[in-house]
């Protein structure tokens, strides 16, 4: 059987729901078909949506339909409910968007129009109220048509076929060869064009008189198809609800195989990151109205409410399904609880949260230090309703204080956040590259650490800790959005890592970022439409510059003036009673929610606020490190200094630092990275607390047992025999090359020619010192990439294989061959150091390597040299003495003449 789920959405007032019911009542889904100013609409089934008239939540209705199965979803249309008809855009395959006749496309109705486009819906357009004086089609068409696009064709029974043929060919290529050619678009090409929204039928008539409803009802049969559902389990979450007993109940689209009663749902992790989300389905219930039926197994493309559930929420995937992205339409209004006395602040709280699952715009936050709670609304209508909620729910009626606006934060530029947590016995540092985006992505998680280097069991728990919670600014305190967090480095410990640990170092990481970026106080938008008089345009026009709007040149609209642009939220709150007034009541405002962008007046607003992110004891900025047993804090402009990874990165952004055999990202040394280098007992302290005790070789095994860190002069490796343990030099290659200022300097050039000149340097090195030099190179990632060993003269070069850092070459070969050979390692990676350490292999810095090979050449040409006096034979050695001072006082004497 063919099966659709069907939305209904319109601005409030259109009709929206009476057409609901002329489709249920045409349908034979119902006896007698409600009204709702009657209040006895069937989809209305609260009693404050009998009151005041209108839809709060939505609800589902199921109905056959010439042979096919219809879920239809009736969604909210006044604005103050936007958010939840947005969340039940996600499990819609078609909508039908209702324009009232009477009033034509107003701003909602533009807003709803974007929505469906974001979410690929394909859409039907049914003008309702055409039985209404002034009504007008072929108006009504063009205005559908100028704002909305020209996709919007004619299907109604009386139209002119010859033009709805060429209509439609002129939305597809491909049809309007065929056109041109005297073939007319088929029945599948007119499904297809609709299907991939090019296409958006139009039908004309009267819900409430049920004019036009049949020809929309066969138009939904003739050209809608059932998406192809895949056989693996998935489910899309649009709705938390409870029912009359308080049972939990999860609204869900079943998206690909079956769902049956008693089955383990899972979903990714829960917010604690430790266990998987795994839990029964106790109930399928399948409803229409107020009323449901149990089944005991959904299949795809049906739409369900499941009990049994308590980790999930809307917008989450089950199964096979992801989760979908940010909603667009957010409360831009917070409002401060003003509780009855005696009320318990904690006990709301507990109640609030739970209201939360239901309504997630509400955004419940606690202040601790002013003892109150704010929540998220979009407007005076919703506050009614939610109070109303309190009071019947939790028998508490609580009152909202006038309100302000909803602030959000971004940065300018990108940084690197560090944090660290490691009280005694627990063990995490991550490291998050923060970077900006265009306004409106929100945010943005990604991780480019391979997991050689951090275990993706972490790297998912980070993602989620990233994910699970808004996470505060440090000017305002407000969430922040439009940018990138990417996760570029981290560390955990086999023994003292817990979830925990992560989610105390991830929060860190993210607010050390935010103190070192640049951050940018956001506030809200109105895009708006304003029709005043003609002789009202002028004050209309200097209200708007006041306010620090801006707007296009007003047009004219038979005897209005129309303004359209955009100012922000906090000027335009209470225009409308402005605009009512100087217009006598013949002014109209739509506005809709149009984004965030730079505050006006962000000092005056920051400085109102009074926000401290050092005292804000919730979300420190700071990290915690471990020193003699105890934990102690380290503020934020210090963790770098205290840090156990270096990440590398250089303050471009990851596109940046492709690395490849012939064009590698340079490799940042401690000493350039402002990270001060260790001592020899730091670092060993460091490794101690990390990895345990330092296995060191017995004092027959190596050269030095004093001390494992060399200088340059007291590196001076052996010639090779046979009762020797043999001589290895491992050398970190893009760490030498960017430490070197000479080969620093030639690398911006070239870096192929630095990594040439190297490769001579440590090959003339090599021939005098006579160890095994192992050069290696970064190339891990090059996507493909095996990894490469060649020679290079008398030294070995290696190109590490994908995914595979020269870090991690090196501490591999080191542990393999440091117990039976003397092991050297080159670099001045702090991190890289302390492994080193812990194989016991020696470690020689960059600094040192290049003294090293400077004291190797003066020694190289002073031997030369010797080996040149001893060997060669002059014209004065084999002369007389009285001869060779005369001819020595004749040269001298040229020598002066010239």
């Amino acid at each position: 059987m063919k099966r659709i789920v069907l939305g209904i959405l319109a601005h409030v007032d259109a009709g929206k729901t009476t057409l609901s019911e002329s489709m249920l009542y045409l349908s034979g889904a119902v006896r007698r078909m409600g009204r709702v100013d009657h209040k006895d609409a069937f989809l209305d089934t609260y009693e404050m949506e009998k009151e005041r008239g209108i839809t709060i939540f939505s609800k589902q209705a199921v109905f056959p339909l010439d042979g096919m199965e219809v879920t239809l979803m009736d969604t909210p249309g006044h604005v103050d409910f936007s958010a939840e008809m947005e969340r039940t855009l996600q499990v819609l395959d078609y909508a039908v968007l209702v324009v009232s006749g009477a009033d034509g496309v107003q701003g909602h109705t533009e807003t709803l129009w974007r929505l469906l486009a974001r979410y690929h819906i394909p859409t039907f357009v049914f003008i309702n109220k055409m039985d209404q004086d002034g009504t007008e089609k072929e108006r009504l068409l063009k205005e559908l048509q100028d704002r909305l696009g020209g996709e919007c064709v004619d299907f109604s029974p009386e139209r002119d076929m010859e033009i709805f043929y060429e209509q439609i060919a002129m939305c597809d290529e491909a049809l309007l060869e065929q056109y041109l050619a005297e073939e007319r678009a088929g029945e599948e090409d007119i499904a297809r064009l609709i299907r991939e929204r090019k296409v958006f039928p139009c039908f004309f008539g009267s819900a409430l008189k049920m004019a036009g409803v049949e020809e929309l009802l066969r138009g939904i049969v003739q050209y809608t198809r059932q998406p192809v559902y895949s056989e693996v389990f998935g489910a899309k979450v649009y709705k938390i609800a409870r029912d009359s007993q308080g049972s939990r109940l999860t609204y869900m689209k079943i998206t690909g195989g079956s769902l049956r009663v008693k089955e383990v749902v899972e979903a990714g992790h829960r917010e604690s990151g430790r266990e998987p989300f795994r839990e029964k389905a106790d109930q399928i219930r399948i409803y229409s109205g107020a009323k449901y039926e149990t089944v005991q197994k959904a299949e795809a493309g049906m739409v369900c409410a499941v009990t049994g559930l308590t980790g999930t929420y809307p917008g989450q995937g089950l199964g096979a399904e992801s989760a979908s992205d940010m909603p667009v339409l957010e409360p831009v209004l917070t409002y401060r609880l003003v509780l009855p006395d005696g009320t318990d602040a904690h006990t709301m709280l507990a109640d609030l949260r739970l209201l939360e699952e239901e309504v997630p715009e509400l955004h419940t936050v606690w202040k601790e230090r002013l003892g109150e709670i704010h929540v998220n609304l979009m407007g005076e209508v919703q506050i009614g309703i939610i109070r109303r909620i309190i009071e019947e729910r939790f028998g508490v009626a609580v009152q909202f204080d006038a309100g302000s606006i909803v602030y959000k934060e971004t940065i300018r530029r990108a940084a690197e956040g560090v944090g660290h947590f490691e009280p005694l016995r627990h063990y995490a540092e991550v490291h998050l590259l923060m970077e900006p985006l265009e306004s409106g992505s929100g945010l943005v998680f990604d991780s480019a650490v391979s997991e050689d280097e951090l275990d993706g069991n972490w790297q998912r728990l980070i993602l989620t800790h990233l994910e699970e919670r808004e996470h505060p600014g440090v000017l305002t305190g407000s969430a922040i959005t439009d940018m990138k967090i990417t996760l570029i480095a981290g560390r955990g410990h086999l023994k003292h890592t817990e979830g925990g640990d992560f989610r105390q170092a991830t929060y860190r990481a993210v607010r050390q970022g935010l103190k070192k970026a640049e951050s940018i106080l956001l506030e809200p938008y109105y895009t708006f439409r304003l029709e005043v008089p003609a002789e009202s345009v002028g004050r209309a026009m200097s209200d708007l510059q006041r306010m620090n709007g801006s707007f296009e040149p007003p047009k004219m609209s038979g005897d209005m003036s129309v303004l359209e642009g955009s100012a922000p939220v906090a000027s335009m709150r209470d225009y409308q009673t402005e605009v009512n007034a100087y217009t006598r009541g013949r002014g109209r405002l739509s506005c809709m929610q149009g984004g965030y962008r730079p505050c006006q007046n962000a000092e005056e607003i920051i400085t109102a606020i009074g926000y401290d992110s050092e005292k804000d004891i919730e979300n420190p900025t700071g990290s915690v490190f471990c020193a003699h047993g105890a934990g102690f804090v380290v503020s934020w402009d210090k963790v770098e200094e205290y840090m156990h990874v270096d990440s590398g990165w250089q303050g471009g952004s990851l596109e940046d630092e492709t690395a490849r055999p012939g064009d590698s990202p340079e490799k940042r040394p401690a000493e350039l990275s402002g990270a001060p280098a260790c001592s020899e007992k730091e670092l060993e302290e460091i490794f101690v607390r990390t990895y345990g005790p330092v296995k060191r070789k017995r004092p027959s095994e190596r050269r030095r047992t004093e001390s494992s860190n060399i200088s340059a002069a007291e590196y001076r490796p052996p010639k090779k025999k046979r009762e020797q343990a043999e001589e290895y030099l491992l050398v970190d290659g893009y760490n030498i090359i960017f430490a070197w200022d000479e080969l620093k300097e030639l690398a911006k050039v070239n870096i192929m020619s630095a990594r040439d000149k190297l490769m001579d340097i440590m090959s003339n090195y090599q021939g005098f010192r006579r160890m095994t030099l192992i050069l290696v190179f970064d190339a891990y990632k090059v996507e493909g990439n095996p990894g490469s060993v060649s020679t290079y003269h008398n030294i070995y070069v290696v190109y590490t294989k994908e995914a595979e850092t020269a870090d991690q070459y090196i501490e591999k070969t080191v542990h393999e061959i440091g117990r039976k050979h003397n092991v050297t390692v080159a670099t001045s990676d702090a991190l890289e150091q302390v492994i080193i350490l812990g194989q016991g292999g020696r470690r020689l810095s960059a600094e040192g390597l290049r003294e090293e090979v400077e004291l190797a050449m003066q020694e190289m040409r002073s031997e030369h040299l010797k080996e040149s006096r001893s060997t060669r034979s002059y014209l004065f050695d084999n002369l007389p003495d009285e001869l060779a001072d005369y001819v020595e006082e004749l040269r001298m004497g040229e020598d002066s003449s010239d």
